[in-house]
């Protein structure tokens, strides 16, 4: 009653959101989709003034009325968003990552709205950094971010791996290029006692699954505690070994599952720069290998299930808990009395809640006493921020049939 409406020019660079926006934005929560944009001028990737309807100043956003994410909010506090904001930025996530003190050649130096750089991953390599680009806003301030990393870092060479099909929702174009330096297809890093391959300019994600890095670890110590250098081990949805890798230094035998020849023939790669003659790779459907061992009732010490997400939207929920519940169930099935699951979810859709219920539900009809050994998340360089559930994706837990 008797409050203007607040509305903007072009010279005001700014958006006005609704009350349910401002609300949201109040929440601590950097995305605002159109239907809570009230009035808003700019071109994709500008920086605009956030405020709600009364005035009142909110942040400071990436601005793209291209995408359903018409704002992504950088700062809560009036401040210019220059190269010196995002260098400040830059360092912050360095001397976090710091902190952690990984035993890895290779870790998410950015991990986007986590690190208040909303759209932008920079993942590291050893000497090389690869950057993934979401928001039209980073796109068009690539270069003050390439001087940062020069100075901070002194990279042999920095790329951009644009090939991910959600850039276009932001309009922006597909596309591999290299900003600095030199970059190879591929490099030797290291997580803990194991190298691998990490394919630079093709591939899964930025090179590597870096999010699994702890969970790597974790499956080894399990299996190694339960039936060490006799375990027979079976890795379904295996991509390139990350689980194998490391299982394989402590059980007797690993089998990788995957549907793919080329992640297999990296897999194999990894295991002979590693020196392990025990992985043998198996090219099949992980649900048809898991349902014919199953019924034909083959057993193993071990299994570990990373299947990639199931449920990309909230739509896909329900064949997805059918697809993790069978998945979950055969291996439930294969596994020895005193035998180690290893499951993994990276579907943010797929809640702990839901998967929790799943495994419950698998674990009933399969007719196993399950334990929780624990319950694990993605790796710390991949930090969860609390008003921002979204980055609370990854789940692991460790079981054991008793």
């Amino acid at each position: 009653m008797g409050m203007a409406k607040a509305t903007v020019t072009g010279a005001m660079r700014a958006a006005v959101l609704t009350k349910r926006g401002a609300a949201r934005a109040r929440s601590g929560h950097p995305w605002i989709y159109r239907s809570d944009v009230a009035d808003a001028t700019g071109d994709p990737g500008d920086v605009v003034r956030v405020v709600d309807r009364a005035g009142r100043f909110l942040g400071h956003a990436f601005y793209n009325p291209k995408s359903e994410i018409t704002l992504r909010i950088a700062t809560r506090e009036d401040e210019p968003i220059d190269a010196a904001f995002f260098r400040a930025r830059l360092e912050r996530a360095r001397d976090y990552r710091a902190s952690l003190n990984m035993d890895a050649s290779a870790y998410r130096l950015v991990h986007a709205e986590a690190d208040g750089i909303p759209g932008l991953v920079i993942d590291r390599y050893g000497e090389y950094f690869v950057l993934q680009v979401g928001s039209a806003a980073v796109e068009k301030r690539l270069a003050p971010f390439v001087t940062a990393l020069e100075d901070l870092f002194s990279p042999t060479g920095i790329i951009l791996r644009g090939d991910s099909p959600s850039r276009k929702r932001e309009g922006l174009a597909i596309k591999i290029e290299v900003l600095s330096g030199e970059v190879p297809d591929s490099v030797v890093v290291h997580e803990g006692p194991v190298r691998y391959y990490a394919g630079l300019r093709g591939g899964q994600k930025t090179g590597g699954f870096l999010d699994q890095r702890e969970n790597h670890l974790a499956a080894a110590r399990h299996i190694s505690g339960a039936k060490g250098a006799a375990a027979r081990v079976l890795d379904v949805f295996s991509y390139a070994g990350g689980f194998a890798l490391h299982a394989a230094r402590v059980a007797q035998t690993v089998e990788t599952v995957d549907s793919s020849g080329d992640a297999l023939e990296s897999a194999r790669g990894n295991a002979e720069l590693n020196g392990l003659s025990n992985i043998t790779c198996t090219r099949a459907s992980a649900f048809d290998l898991l349902r014919e061992r199953s019924d034909a009732g083959e057993t193993y010490d071990a299994v570990i299930l990373d299947p990639p997400a199931f449920a990309k939207t909230k739509r896909d929920l329900r064949g997805a808990a059918r697809a993790y519940k069978e998945i979950n169930l055969r291996a439930m099935k294969l596994l020895v009395s005193g035998g180690t699951l290893v499951t993994c979810s990276c579907s943010y859709h797929f809640s702990r809640e839901i998967m929790e219920e799943t495994l419950r539900s698998a674990a009933v009809d399969a007719g196993r006493t399950m334990r929780v050994l624990e319950w694990r998340g993605q790796a710390p360089d991949h930090p969860e921020i609390l008003t921002i559930p979204e980055t609370r994706y990854l789940k692991c837990v460790i079981l054991e049939h008793v």
